[in-house]
């Protein structure tokens, strides 16, 4: 049976509204302009009503009233927190921790209703589906919130939202409909609102944008329903195999290579939203906008194919294997980021236009000549003393192709997710340069980061703009060349700045030993918060 962890209500509790007149009067009075303000007033009320014994009707159509305001609050208050660099400031991490306390306090005011419900509470006798629906809906968004953001939570979330569910299935309501104004469909049920967190916390919400997150809510409002969960599961060849969640576990969806069939594993069947993500991409590739397939009222067709597309990959495409094996490392290694913080440290100087040479210059081009490298640790107190960090981090696991590092220290730089990186690991002498693939604050402070290697050597070069109708006066930036890997077939490629690309820019390259070479760029081969990986062809 479901045990709710909730302590007794107080006689002393003295909420503003005591029922659900009282908080349609005192929502009628709350000013939404000053969002700090109120999102502050509404924690604070609902909590007080959470320690005050009302009966349970009276409590479940007060919530209920709160509800559209709880929602645009929140909704508005989090817009400070999305796509932020890790770890967040403290102005941020206190909008953060009241985001997440609020719908704290929504699930506990829903378990009180929930609890007089499995005491026998005649009046909440036909709200059993109801108050199921209402504690998934409001637990999956608190772990909802804490993956969009980048930070750990305790897994007994994961453990209530199962519990939650498998009670719903002990008194066979998952599948009853309840009306849910907020919901797109204004229908819904617990089935379909299970369906729809683990979904959404399964794509990556880290590494969404507002835009994209948006089209997530509605995109699952509509297609959860169509997923079913089942105890067993059949998969025809070249369909998409389901998704797997254990009930007396502490994790979302895994694969199904991730689980062992036990009586509490139930599946996803994904090949209805295979199907659908299929359909709709080649339709938009075929020239209908997305307003005709009731897609998106303002997006670009492009910007549709591009999310489908990642959606599909994270929901119904096998992406448990990497290609190369991960293996523990037990070393450190020494870690720079910002383009000028990581040109500083491949060559052992500050970037700065060319010129006449300095001491500095010439004791570095000296060691590129003897060496082939600068000897980095000669110049790293004084680079650091430039405002150019040197972080230690651990090396969790490692493969060809990336890594897992936690940072030794709980404070640092902020990184974001596609930002450009460079590492030295501790038995190494050079840094190359990878790109943040997550990141995420562990619950006791360390920021932790997935890092995927740029293939090919990196050499710390200088470029400008040339041609017939660029002026000499042009400036230089940081850019680095990476070497093309023969192994890998990768040819060599270019690292420049965000936005600095253009198709056939002709730019002139300045090599550490003062040779120039005129390169072309030819497309883009990725991009990321920082920076752009392109293509060129020497002119």
């Amino acid at each position: 049976m479901l045990t709710l962890p909730l302590e007794p209500t107080d006689d002393r509790a003295n909420p503003l509204f005591k029922d659900e007149s009282g908080c349609a009067k005192w929502l009628s009075q709350l000013q939404l302009t000053n969002l700090q303000l109120a999102h502050s007033l509404l924690l604070t009320q609902i909590n007080e009503l959470n320690r005050y014994p009302m009966r349970g009707l009276e409590r479940l159509n007060t919530l209920e009233r709160l509800r559209e305001t709880v929602g645009y609050v929140q909704d508005d208050y989090a817009k400070k927190l999305i796509a932020k660099p890790l770890p967040l400031n403290e102005s941020e991490l206190m909008v953060f921790v009241a985001i997440v306390q609020l719908w704290q306090a929504m699930v506990l005011g829903y378990q009180r209703c929930l609890q007089a419900y499995m005491a026998g509470d005649k009046q909440l006798a036909k709200h059993g589906a109801l108050l199921c629906q209402r504690c998934l809906l409001y637990s999956g968004l608190e772990i909802f919130e804490h993956l969009r953001t980048g930070y750990e939570f305790d897994a007994k979330l994961w453990h209530q939202l199962h519990a939650l569910y498998a009670f719903a299935e002990q008194q066979d309501l998952q599948g009853t409909e309840v009306l849910d104004p907020l919901n797109g469909k204004h229908r819904s049920s617990c089935r379909s609102i299970y369906v729809k967190t683990l979904l959404a916390c399964y794509a990556h919400p880290a590494e969404l944008t507002r835009s994209q997150l948006h089209l997530l809510d509605n995109w699952l409002a509509q297609w959860s329903s169509m997923v079913t969960v089942e105890r067993t599961y059949t998969v025809s060849k070249g369909d998409a195999q389901p998704l797997a969640v254990d009930l007396n576990n502490k994790y979302g969806l895994q694969s199904l290579k991730q689980v062992a069939q036990s009586d509490s594993i139930r599946y996803l069947a994904m090949v209805p939203l295979s199907k659908l993500l299929r359909v709709k991409t080649i339709l938009l590739q075929q020239g209908q906008t997305p307003q005709q397939l009731e897609l998106c009222d303002h997006c670009s067709g492009v910007d549709c194919v591009e999310f489908l597309t990642a959606l599909h990959r994270y929901w119904c495409e096998d992406h448990s294997t990497r290609f190369g094996e991960r293996y523990p490392v037990a070393q450190n290694a020494q870690l720079c980021y910002r383009m000028e913080g990581i040109y500083a440290h491949l060559t052992g100087k500050p970037f700065r236009q060319p010129g006449r040479d300095t001491g500095t210059d010439s004791v570095a081009r000296r060691q590129i000549e003897t060496f082939g490298r600068v000897l980095q640790d000669a110049h790293n107190k004084e680079l650091l003393e430039m405002g150019f960090p040197l972080e230690t981090w651990q090396f969790e696991n490692e493969s060809i192709l990336g890594a897992r590092l936690t940072r030794e220290d709980t404070f640092g730089g902020r990184l974001s997710y596609n930002q450009l990186i460079a590492l030295r690991p501790s038995d190494a002498e050079t840094f190359m340069l990878g790109a943040t693939a997550w990141a995420n604050v562990t619950r006791g402070g360390k920021l932790q980061i997935g890092v995927r290697y740029l293939p090919g050597v990196a050499e710390a070069v200088s470029i400008r703009a040339a041609g017939i109708n660029v002026s000499a006066s042009e400036k230089y930036v940081p850019a680095f060349l990476l070497q093309a890997v023969p192994a890998l077939k990768t040819p060599a490629s270019l690292i420049i700045p965000r936005d600095w690309f253009q198709p056939g820019r002709v730019v002139e390259v300045l090599h550490q030993n003062r040779d120039t070479e005129s390169m072309k760029m030819g497309f883009s081969v990725e991009r990321g918060i920082d920076y752009e990986r392109v293509s060129f062809s020497v002119v």
